[in-house]
């Protein structure tokens, strides 16, 4: 009889283990979703036309296709995934991290059954070697714009993007053309009908030159595949994405004298000429905005606050680049996750230095400093980013941070900044070390900032007090530690040291122990890892 009763409640047992088992998982995923604070996007669009107000809807239509061939880029069947979750925390946390991996978690899966995320992810067949990929002849193999498949004979073969996402593709460009028909900027204009010849080519040379001349139009919209981030195999494709912004005229007016500097700042770098023989453009210019929208690469997990485009190097040679900061999302970050974090980790005394004008200025000028440097190496042979390939990322935007650490400084020197103090930045830009650390290792960004962090311990920048776990930042070696690393970056850079690059990137792109206790003392206080969004018409106040 016992052994009867024995083998009845076992199975009840077993699935009352697995039950428990599935509600620990279900709680540990809801408090993930809930590390993402959410904010509403919203501005003041009262000043729109009624066209503009009309063309904003067909912009929206176009961003969520966007979001739609990113998903296809980084996952596959975004329906399928969703549709096969049953808790809803699990399926939020898959929308926030466009599939089954942790964005923020070194892209670990978090759903059963999951393996490892491809570093490729769709780009590439997941089974395709490096030999075989160097195989392959075909000129556009390393094109942004390409995916590569294999024919039912198993060789590799390229698709360009206009056609692999085609369905979406000509849905965009229609609602580009669309709106083009409604816009009372001509310069917005041509940007929206050239940008929808650049999405059915894959050429977007002309339209990102368009996109540069279109200045005065109190609506902004980037759409299409931009950034290389999501290719962590070579950093060569492109991901699709979307912002809708709306200009903040004034305290855009504020920004404009800076663009003028850009070339003197290019001559002012710290390193031997040969370095800094390429001269931005002109053209540059300087905005702020409140997005109101965004779409795939830029909404998946952690979100953008500032915008510097375009990529293309020879556009930038040829008229420069635009550097948007979008403000309300600036400020959400601010306010609901780094001054937290400040009163956690910085120096009592230090915390009056972390201000929003302070973060403001770090972010904007991050954007202005990919701008300096050399986009081709010092010998003509290559770009930089061909250089340094997978590598080149870290790199690239380790040199932004400092670098744009570096204008700020130069600024108060030249009496252009003049309504803080240059120990506001450097002391904002260390708490901001610790909420972009929290994105994880497994992001360039993320990378960049340990890369930083541990050179700035190396040169004595910053002291931490073992007894508060708190520290507090060195003026003077910070200034010495910053002119060093600028050094060193644009150095590697302009040699295309692919060597040095990854050396470097493997050593100290990862976090350490006692940095870690550190950040899981912030996690332990409550404190948002990032934002995510209500947004939509709905939320602007549009039918």
């Amino acid at each position: 009889m016992k052994q009867k009763i024995l083998s009845i409640m076992l199975p009840v047992i077993a699935i009352i283990i697995a039950s428990c088992g599935n509600q620990s998982n279900e709680m540990e995923l809801q408090k993930k979703v809930d590390e993402f604070v959410e904010v509403e996007l919203t501005s003041d669009v009262t000043h729109l036309t009624t066209n503009q107000k009309e063309m904003l809807g067909y912009l929206f239509e176009a961003a969520e296709l966007m979001d739609n061939i990113f998903w296809k880029q980084v996952y596959g069947n975004k329906e399928e995934l969703l549709n096969s979750i049953q808790d809803p925390a699990t399926r939020e946390f898959a929308k926030i991290n466009y599939g089954p991996w942790e964005m923020l978690n070194n892209f670990t899966p978090f759903i059963e059954g999951v393996g490892p995320i491809s570093e490729g992810v769709n780009y590439y067949p997941i089974d395709m070697t490096n030999e075989e990929f160097e195989a392959l002849q075909a000129e556009d193999k390393t094109s942004l714009y390409t995916v590569i498949r294999r024919n039912e004979n198993g060789e590799l073969y390229t698709i360009p993007f206009h056609e692999i996402y085609k369905e979406e593709t000509d849905k965009a460009i229609e609602l580009l053309k669309k709106a083009a028909t409604l816009a009372e900027d001509e310069g917005f204009k041509k940007y929206l009908e050239l940008r929808a010849v650049a999405l059915a080519t894959d050429d977007y040379y002309e339209s990102d030159v368009a996109w540069m001349e279109m200045k005065s139009n109190p609506i902004d919209f980037v759409v299409g595949p931009i950034e290389n981030y999501r290719d962590a195999r070579y950093g060569y494709k492109a991901a699709h994405e979307a912002f809708i912004l709306i200009k903040d005229a004034e305290w855009s007016k504020k920004l404009d004298k800076f663009a003028a500097l850009l070339p003197q700042f290019q001559k002012d770098l710290p390193v031997p000429a040969e370095y800094k023989t390429e001269t931005p453009g002109s053209d540059s210019d300087l905005g702020a905005y409140d997005a109101v929208y965004y779409a795939g690469d830029c909404n998946a997990g952690s979100k953008t606050i500032a915008i510097n485009l375009p990529n293309d190097e020879q556009v930038r040679l040829d008229k420069g680049s635009r550097k948007l900061q979008l403000k309300n999302s600036m400020r959400a970050k601010f306010d609901r996750i780094l001054v937290p974090i400040a009163n956690v980790v910085i120096n009592e005394e230090q915390r009056k230095h972390v201000k929003f004008d302070a973060f403001f200025e770090n972010t904007m000028f991050h954007e202005v400093a990919h701008g300096l440097g050399m986009g081709t190496t010092i010998d003509g042979s290559k770009t930089v980013r061909e250089a340094l390939q997978n590598y080149y990322t870290s790199i690239e935007e380790g040199k932004a941070d400092i670098l744009g650490l570096y204008v700020v400084t130069k600024l108060y020197e030249m009496g252009e900044l003049t309504d803080g103090e240059v120990m506001d930045n450097f002391v904002t830009f260390m708490a901001s070390i610790f909420r972009s650390a929290r994105f994880s290792v497994a992001s360039a960004h993320g990378k960049a900032n340990m890369m930083r962090f541990y050179f700035f311990e190396e040169k004595g920048a910053f002291a931490r007090d073992e007894a508060t776990g708190t520290y507090k930042v060195d003026f003077d070696k910070m200034k010495a530690a910053m002119n060093e690393l600028t050094e060193k970056i644009l150095i590697i850079q302009g040699n295309g040291d692919f060597d040095a690059a990854k050396a470097w990137v493997e050593a100290d792109g990862k976090i350490k122990e006692t940095l870690q206790q550190d950040l899981d003392k912030i996690n332990n206080a409550g404190i948002p890892r990032d934002i995510r969004f209500k947004q939509g018409k709905e939320i602007l106040g549009l039918n």
